[in-house]
C-alpha cells in the first residue's frame, strides 16, 4: 500500500535547518514492524505514524519510531506532526487551538498559533512532571564525550537524569569550546547510559555568543540510533524542568531561549518555559517554529519478486 507523508523542518523558520521530521498523517494500516522499517527507510532521528485515538476526546493517536526504537515521548515529532496537521489542513482554527495527542508517556497536549490561517508556532505541554534521577559521577560523564572532569560545572546541578516523559542525562559545560569538542566514545558512553539509566546525553552551556540566546546545546543518542541531534524538545523541556527544579525560588515563571544543532550546520532556536508553585515544578513547555520540505508517497509493503 502507498501511505502519503510529508517532511519538515522543526524548530526553525528555514528550510534546511533545525530537526527534520517525516510524518505519515494517514498510517491506519500499518503494523509496529513496518513502522519501524519506514522510519529506518527515512533514517530521520524521528518520524510519526499519526491514527485515529483510542479516546474520542484526543485529537490523534501518534506513534513516534527512531532508527532503531518505538519511543513513548519526543520534543520535535510532537511540533512537526501538529505543524504538518495544520499546515495540511487536517485540523484548523482561528488564533490559537489546542490538540491533544495520545503517546506512550501519556496523552500530550499541543498549542498551534495561526496567522493568516498559516501555523507559525507550536508549543507542546509536557506529558509528565519533573522527575529527577540519577547523578553519575563527573569523571565517567566527562570520559564519555572524552572532556577532561573540570570541563562539567557542577554549581547548579551535576550531571543529572531529568524527564518530563523520556529521560536524559543533563551536563553543564564551562564555555563554548568545551560543547565544541565534545565527542561520544561510544563504550563509555555505553556504560555511562547503563548506569544513570538515561536515553541520551544533553549537554549545555551558558556561554553562547549571544546575548538573545540563554543556552547553547548537543544531544546525543546512539544507542537509539541517533549519533547526534540538531533540535531535541524533549531533552530540553527535561532541562528546563531540572534548572526550574534547581531555582532558588519557590515560586515564578522561567523562559529559556536555547540554541541547538549549530556544530552541526543545523541550528535550531527552542523557546522552553517553566512555572513552580510552592517549591514544585508545575508545568513544562517547549515550541518553536517549523516550515514544510517535501511531500510526496511511500510504498509500504514488499516489492514483487
Amino acid at each position: 500500500m502507498r501511505y502519503r507523508y510529508y517532511t519538515c523542518d522543526v524548530f526553525t523558520a528555514e528550510r534546511f535547518g533545525g530537526n527534520p521530521l517525516a510524518v505519515l498523517p494517514e498510517a491506519a494500516g500499518l503494523s509496529g514492524e513496518r513502522m519501524q522499517r519506514i522510519a529506518r527507510e527515512f533514517n530521520y532521528s524521528e518520524t510519526t505514524f499519526v491514527l485515529p485515538p483510542d479516546d474520542a476526546a484526543h485529537t490523534r493517536k501518534v506513534r513516534i519510531f527512531t532508527p532503531a526504537a518505538e519511543i513513548p515521548f519526543a520534543g520535535h515529532p510532537n511540533v512537526g506532526t501538529a505543524f504538518v496537521l495544520a499546515a495540511t489542513g487536517a485540523v484548523s482554527g482561528d488564533g490559537e487551538i489546542r490538540v491533544v495527542f495520545e503517546e506512550g508517556a501519556g496523552p500530550v497536549p499541543v498549542a498551534i498559533r495561526f496567522e493568516h490561517d498559516c501555523p507559525v508556532f507550536c508549543e507542546l505541554t509536557a506529558p509528565r512532571p519533573i522527575a529527577l534521577g540519577a547523578a553519575p559521577p563527573v569523571d565517567l560523564t566527562a570520559a564519555s564525550v572524552g572532556l577532561p572532569p573540570d570541563a562539567i560545572v557542577t554549581g547548579t546541578h551535576p550531571p543529572r537524569v531529568a524527564s518530563a516523559g523520556l529521560p536524559f542525562l543533563c551536563v553543564e559545560l564551562r564555555d563554548l569550546s568545551a560543547l565544541a569538542e565534545a565527542r561520544v566514545r561510544d563504550e563509555p558512553h555505553r556504560e555511562l547510559m547503563r548506569a544513570c539509566g538515561g536515553e541520551g546525553l544533553h549537554l549545555y552551556t551558558r556561554e553562547t555568543g549571544d546575548p538573545q540566546i540563554d543556552l547553547r546545546a548537543r544531544m546525543y543518542a546512539p544507542l537509539h540510533g541517533v549519533a547526534e541531534d540538531p533540535a531535541t524538545g524533549s531533552a530540553n523541556v527535561a532541562l528546563a524542568g531540572l534548572l526550574a527544579a534547581c531555582a532558588a525560588e519557590a515560586d515564578g515563571s522561567f523562559a529559556w531561549e536555547i540554541a541547538q544543532g549549530v556544530e552541526m550546520g543545523r541550528p535550531s532556536l527552542l523557546e522552553a518555559t517553566a512555572v513552580k508553585r510552592g517549591g514544585e515544578v508545575e508545568t513544562l513547555r517547549i515550541g518553536g517554529r517549523s516550515v514544510l520540505v517535501c511531500e510526496g508517497w511511500i510504498e509500504a509493503g514488499d516489492a514483487p519478486g
